[in-house]
């Protein structure tokens, strides 16, 4: 099962499962494709957009755990 952290780089997290680009988007991230998004890890993402970097993992995490079952 996979799981990401506060570490884990937007373009790892999209290689895992590229079906969490919604979520991303519904929240504001509309970067992904930039080529600079994709070496920014998901707190510095979270903390750009002010989000709480745990909560954004722990819905990460919630998503990955149902769409890769």
């Amino acid at each position: 099962m996979a799981q990401v952290t506060k570490s884990t780089m937007i373009g790892e997290l999209l290689q895992i499962d590229a079906n969490i680009a919604p979520v991303l988007l519904n929240i504001g991230m509309h970067c992904l494709g930039c080529p600079s998004s994709q070496m920014e890890t998901i707190e510095e993402a979270a903390m750009v957009h002010g989000i709480e970097p745990d909560v954004l993992v722990n819905e990460i995490n919630q998503f990955l755990e149902k769409d890769l079952a």
